[in-house]
């Protein structure tokens, strides 16, 4: 059913008024916030259909007018990054598993590259590629550590995206706290936040032998808030859970969200708080609950 809704996906765009548009960005000389919003329903499911009339945004509480509504398939540019370390080594097939399916889900006009952390990051190949055959072959050459850097390899994944066009996404999956980090991940968080990078997050428990007991994994608590300040998603699994669905899930998710923008009411350089609400009993609007608003010194995005 999920899978059927990637595949429904409509490519319809609306202004205000109801002429077609690509990704336009600015209106009368005015910057917009641009918001990807992904809807459920009570039941978790995915809400493809829905027009601009179901929508509100409150830029610090205060209503604002929706001046850019699509429901189009946009490209995304993505790392994914998969913890290595000692206590994956059980489940790092299941991992792997997961991670193809997501690989296989891209659509033609995805980029990605595939990176790991453990006391060493790496991410490859050099550059952003959409050969899906050529990223899966490239996990197989990911190496194993004992740490887990959890916090440095989201900043190195944002160093990949710096100055990337269009959407920008993080997937990142760990079985363990941070153990050995050289930023904390409020300020991972700040950057995402500034340079508008959407994180979705897997948090894994795993059972595993450290050489003396076996020990059970608890995933790192910034996962959850670094996923919903910016918008992504968050999951917390066991081991015996299905990974590959919830990778599917987030393919899905990212290939069926809406796109919200207004302009912003403050020229101020500050960050702002943002809500999206949807109309309908029992649906659910995600997206990025902050953003730094344009300053009159800095006209373009960055």
């Amino acid at each position: 059913m999920l899978f059927a809704l990637l595949l429904m996906a409509t490519s319809r765009s609306e202004t205000l008024n109801g002429q077609q548009t690509q990704s336009p960005m600015f209106r009368s000389g005015t910057e917009l916030v641009d918001l990807y919003v992904t809807v459920t329903d009570k039941n978790g499911r995915l809400m493809p259909n829905l027009t601009r009339e179901d929508f509100s945004i409150f830029d610090e509480g205060e209503p604002q007018e929706i001046v850019l509504f699509e429901n189009d398939v946009r490209p995304i540019t993505v790392v994914v990054m998969l913890d290595t370390s000692i206590s994956t080594t059980n489940v790092m097939d299941l991992i792997m598993g997961g991670t193809e399916q997501f690989l296989i889900r891209m659509l033609p006009d995805d980029r990605a590259r595939v990176g790991a952390f453990n006391d060493k990051i790496e991410i490859s190949p050099e550059e952003f590629i959409s050969d899906r055959d050529l990223l899966i072959d490239e996990l197989d050459r990911l190496d194993f550590g004992n740490e887990t850097r959890l916090h440095d390899a989201v900043a190195l994944s944002l160093d990949a995206l710096h100055g990337v066009a269009g959407r920008k996404v993080i997937l990142v999956l760990t079985d363990g706290q941070d153990s050995s980090s050289n930023i904390g991940w409020r300020d991972v968080l700040s950057r995402a936040i500034a340079e508008e990078v959407m994180i979705y997050s897997i948090g894994l428990e795993v059972e595993y032998f450290n050489g003396v007991r076996n020990r059970r994994t608890r995933p790192d608590g910034s996962l959850r808030r670094l996923a919903e300040e910016t918008g992504g998603g968050y999951f917390e699994l066991r081991e015996t859970d299905e990974l590959g669905a919830t990778f599917t899930r987030v393919s899905q998710e990212l290939h069926s969200q809406y796109v919200l923008g207004f302009s912003p009411p403050e020229r101020d350089g500050k960050t702002h708080s943002v809500t999206v609400r949807v109309k309908g009993q029992g649906m659910t609007a995600r997206a990025r609950r902050s953003y730094v608003a344009p300053s009159d010194t800095n006209q373009t995005r960055p």
